[in-house]
């Protein structure tokens, strides 16, 4: 597949990690997506309800990373690859969570985690 529909930046405070205080007082993390999805249909109707409509994505990853707080990236990266395979056009989805705030106590600039599944691995 080679068409693809990328959302990048979006900024979503979460509660997210192992510390008691980053899930007391909260962090932005960063997420983008990109969809393997053949967008054929849609260029050829020009109708939205032929595609992703990457707004309401949005949405339903905001809603998950602002909710239930976990430990880890990778899982809060699993629980949004799950939400971007919900719909069943997607045929593969990357997604990368950036913790810019990470307690590291050393100059960085962000740590990431990035996870692809295929609808297959579902």
């Amino acid at each position: 597949m080679s068409d693809r529909i990328e959302l990048t930046g979006l900024r979503v405070r979460g509660h997210h990690g192992v510390f008691e205080h980053e899930r007391r007082d909260g962090q932005d993390f960063v997420v983008d997506v990109a969809l393997e999805v053949d967008t054929r249909a849609a260029a050829a109707s020009d109708d939205l309800a032929e595609t992703v409509d990457y707004g309401a994505l949005a949405q339903s990853l905001a809603e998950v990373v602002a909710g239930d707080a976990v430990d880890l990236l990778e899982t809060l990266a699993e629980r949004l690859v799950q939400v971007c395979l919900g719909d069943e056009r997607v045929a593969a989805a990357t997604v990368t969570v950036h913790k810019p705030q990470a307690p590291i106590p050393l100059a960085f600039d962000d740590v990431a985690v990035t996870i692809r599944r295929t609808r297959g691995e579902r």
